[in-house]
């Protein structure tokens, strides 16, 4: 997702997305360790999400 469209959801609902992020990218990180992912770019992808939502957070408060 964009920054842009973090930034339109409302705190409880960031905070809702950053929890199935985080659990995403620990899923990715363990599958890398156990077996190969499919998409090397999630692990990236996951990360950068995770950014995005606490800087919109954080320009929130």
């Amino acid at each position: 997702m964009k920054a842009s469209d973090y930034r339109q959801m409302g705190s409880s609902e960031l905070q809702e997305r950053l929890g199935e992020l985080k659990r995403n990218l620990f899923d990715l990180k363990t599958q890398s360790v156990t077996e190969t992912v499919e998409n090397s770019r999630s692990l990236r992808n996951a990360r950068r999400d995770i950014a995005r939502i606490l800087t919109v957070m954080q320009q929130k408060k």
